[in-house]
Parts: structure tokens; C-alpha cells; sequence
């Protein structure tokens, strides 16, 4: 293969999911970019069936190439990993194989299995201290060839707070927002200066707890004060990612323990599990598709933002039991 091509086989461990999925996508884009009429297929770990992973490396009888991603690789059923493991030991040389695997216990035979094989291994690690987040704030700018004053950088992460995903989306507003090439407190302050905790997350806390009409309320006054829709969206995805993180912890877990578990401060979880109450598996599913459809249209797929959030808002409600 190509110098600039990626392994043919890679597995990207780690918990935090803004950064595994970005470490996915960037062994997908070096493969299009590698062969752009490559074919990508997108799986889901306990969706894989015996012998599907043989089928899709297939040689095929034109040449063509092919991306395999499986995602939730821990997932996988053990006869099923058990092909992975074979498959990386002799891949085909016209399929590139990427796994996302969160670590821990479980799948783990399938981790050793891989690296056994000697598939190239990204791992991804959650950032745990408050100068590791300020280094990924500072990092999401020079992606984009600008830069953030430090004290500009503390300000966002005071005002939107811990959640990559959040702090991804701030970012990304503030450098197609502004246009200084060094961005200044004082255009955070402009943008977000206690608009996350007045907006964003009072949406959100309005909508998971059943308050359509302060929700709306709330929607249409932070809209029409400027924050963007993208962030709105991602206080909505938060909201619902922290009651399915908290309603599927472990029941024997209390305290700091449940808090480590989780990453979420104790004061967070409290709060959640007061939000627990009227959601059930399925009312949460509907809701978190709901704000991923909304996502896609305040990101290019529609022509209303401002219809798709008061959509999602509306689900949101409407999907919790007994509405």
C-alpha cells in the first residue's frame, strides 16, 4: 500500500466519543482519499452476522476497494469476533477493517486478539483535568489555522462547560463567527457570556422534565438572542446522552463511585436522576433520534432551524411515558 494509505487493519479504543469518532473518520477519509470510488460500510457491532465480515472482504472481481467500519466492537458475538481476530491476521489487501472498541471488560478477547495480530491500535483518552480541556480548546482552533488566548480559552470552558461534544460545537462557532486570528476573551464573552447555563441547558432541563411550554419559551428567547442553533442542539443531546448514562449505570454503584463511573459530578448526577422519572428505554430512543434528525437540519439538511429544534423540543416531550 501507499505510503499515505491507512492500515488495513486499525482499532480505535477508547470511551469518549467525539474523539473515537474522529479517529474513525480519519482512517475513512485517508481511505477515500486513497481510492475515492471506495465503498464504505457502516456496522454496528451486535448487528454483525457469521460470515458477514468474510462476505464484504470479499475480493472483488473489479478491483474495487472497500471500508469496513464496525462500530460498538465489544458488541460483537464471540463467533463473530473470533472471525475479526482470524480476518486481521491475513487481510485482504483490497479492504481496510476499522473498529471502535469503548475498552473495558467487555470484548476484551477481541482487543488482545487484534493487537495479537498486529492491527494498527489508536487509543483515544477522555481528558480528565481542566488543562486538558483548555488543550483541546486550543486544539479544535489550530485545526482550523487560528489560535485562542488562554484566558479566552477558560472563559469558554466556565461558560459551556466539560462535554467534548459542547465544547467542539462552541468552538466551531466562535471560528465561523469571528474573524480575529487570535480569538479574545471578549469575543467569548460576546457569544457565550452566561448564555450556556440561561439557554441551552435550561432548554434542555425544561424538555426532559416534561415543560414543553417554558421549553418553547426558552427556545424561541435564545434563538432570538443569538445563540446558535448548534449549540442548542448539543444542550438537547447532552440532556438525553446524561438520562441514558445514569438510567444504565450499574445498580450497585453509590457516591463518588457512581460519579467515577459515569464522569459526571455528583451535583449533575442528583439532578439527573430527579429527570429519570417518566423515561423508559423506548421514549428515550424516539427522543435521541429525534435530536439527531434536528442535528442534521441546523447543519445544512434543512431550511429552518428554528422548525426542526421546536420539533425535537416537541418529541422530546411527547416521548416521555405516559404522553
Amino acid at each position: 500500500m501507499a505510503g499515505s494509505d491507512p492500515a488495513l487493519v486499525t482499532l480505535v479504543v477508547g470511551d469518549e466519543e467525539l474523539l473515537a469518532e474522529r479517529a474513525v473518520g480519519a482512517v475513512v477519509a485517508a481511505a477515500r482519499a486513497a481510492d475515492p470510488g471506495a465503498e464504505v460500510h457502516d456496522l454496528v457491532g451486535s448487528k454483525v452476522g457469521t460470515g458477514e465480515l468474510v462476505q464484504l472482504t470479499s475480493p472483488s472481481l473489479f478491483g474495487d476497494r472497500s471500508v469496513v467500519v464496525i462500530r460498538s466492537a465489544q458488541d460483537l458475538v464471540k463467533e463473530v469476533a473470533a472471525e475479526v481476530v482470524a480476518y486481521a491476521s491475513h487481510p485482504s489487501g483490497d479492504t481496510v477493517l476499522v473498529l471502535a472498541h469503548p475498552g473495558g471488560a467487555k470484548g476484551k478477547a477481541l482487543v488482545d486478539g487484534l493487537k495479537k495480530a498486529k492491527a494498527h491500535v489508536v487509543t483515544v483518552a477522555k481528558p480528565t483535568k481542566a488543562g486538558e480541556r483548555l488543550d483541546f480548546i486550543k486544539s479544535e482552533f489550530k485545526r482550523a489555522g487560528r489560535s485562542i488566548a488562554s484566558d479566552a480559552a477558560q472563559a469558554l470552558l466556565d461558560a459551556v462547560g466539560n462535554d467534548l461534544r459542547e465544547l467542539a460545537a462552541a468552538c466551531n462557532q466562535l471560528i465561523f463567527d469571528t474573524e480575529e486570528k487570535t480569538v479574545s476573551v471578549a469575543a467569548v464573552a460576546r457569544y457565550h457570556k452566561g448564555r450556556a447555563e440561561v439557554t441551552g441547558f435550561n432548554v434542555a432541563d425544561s424538555a426532559v422534565e416534561g415543560r414543553l411550554a417554558e421549553a418553547l419559551e426558552q427556545l424561541r428567547w435564545a434563538l432570538g438572542t443569538g445563540v446558535a442553533p448548534v449549540l442548542l442542539v448539543s444542550a438537547l443531546a447532552g440532556g438525553l446522552r446524561s438520562i441514558a448514562k445514569v438510567a444504565g449505570a450499574p445498580r450497585n454503584l453509590r457516591g463518588g463511585q457512581l460519579a467515577s463511573q459515569l464522569g459526571m459530578p455528583p451535583w449533575k448526577i442528583d439532578r439527573v436522576k430527579r429527570q429519570l422519572n417518566g423515561w423508559g428505554p423506548q421514549g428515550l430512543s424516539r427522543a435521541i433520534q429525534a435530536v439527531a434528525d434536528a442535528d442534521e437540519q441546523v447543519k445544512g439538511g434543512g431550511a429552518d432551524p428554528a422548525y426542526a429544534l421546536e420539533h425535537a423540543v416537541q418529541i422530546i416531550v411527547a416521548s416521555r411515558t405516559g404522553r
